[in-house]
């Protein structure tokens, strides 16, 4: 099949990017996405000009590092699918493509379709993890978890960070990543000692970075292609609240005994 790209070309992080036009004929159906870029970039190599930036790694869906908007659909228009996985049969011959990288002030584009997404490594940083000494591994029934819990936390570790939902959200909001993180450790035994310190220092972080705020578009959970629920929002937003009194209510213990 024949295709016209308009592919996003940004130089560096401060220079001022536009559309670049291309055609790109003899694109099999059974290339991936990003199989036909590197077609792309073997031509523009061959005719003396800069390659197309785009972030990749394991091209399996696992990674999360293949985010591009793709006619205005993050990752492109299946659902459930990384950009790595999508297949130039999903698009007709003579298609226009518009190529763009994520669009949000927390994620800063580099080159062309590559943005900074250290903002969400900063955030996993500031508590979505464990702290405490667990030992080594238990046998596997020694503690048992609810089957509902188990599942839930496996769904929300099912993110890969790849930060579609900040790209699909009108307010670039990161809360469907930061819940995902936060719910997956909070449905869990080993995760209970620090479950309210960590969603206050993590949506601390995120404000810190700034993510815009939630208003319920539910556009997150639709471009997720791990399909992870916005419950975990809910979630996340009952736990807030109870840090917050929580930390209101030790403070005044603090300053009642001072």
């Amino acid at each position: 099949m024949k295709l016209k790209l308009h592919i996003w070309r940004q130089p560096n992080q401060s220079a001022q990017g536009a559309f670049a036009d291309y055609e790109l004929g003899d694109v099999s159906e059974d290339m991936s996405f990003l199989e036909m870029l590197d077609v792309l970039n073997e031509k523009l190599s061959a005719d003396g000009k800069d390659p197309v930036a785009f972030d990749h790694d394991c091209r399996e869906g696992i990674c999360g590092m293949c985010g591009m908007v793709v006619n205005g659909s993050p990752h492109g228009p299946r659902k459930s699918t990384t950009t790595c996985q999508l297949h130039m049969r999903s698009f007709k011959d003579g298609d226009e493509l518009w190529i763009e990288p994520w669009r949000a002030q927390a994620f800063p584009v580099l080159k062309d379709l590559v943005v900074d997404r250290s903002s969400f490594d900063r955030i996993i940083q500031s508590g979505g993890y464990i702290s405490a000494r667990a030992g080594s591994a238990q046998d596997a029934n020694a503690t048992l978890i609810p089957k509902l819990d188990a599942d839930t936390a496996f769904e929300a570790a099912a993110c890969i960070g790849c930060g579609a939902c900040v790209a699909a959200c009108p307010n670039a909001s990161a809360m469907l990543f930061v819940a995902a993180k936060v719910s997956h450790l909070g449905h869990l035994p080993q995760g209970q000692p620090e479950r309210y310190s960590r969603v206050r220092k993590m949506v601390s972080q995120m404000d810190a970075e700034g993510f815009g705020g939630c208003t319920n578009h539910k556009e997150c959970e639709a471009a997720c292609p791990k399909g992870i629920s916005i419950s975990h929002i809910a979630r996340l937003n009952r736990d807030l609240v109870k840090a917050q009194l929580t930390a209101a209510e030790e403070k005044a213990v603090s300053e009642g005994a001072g």
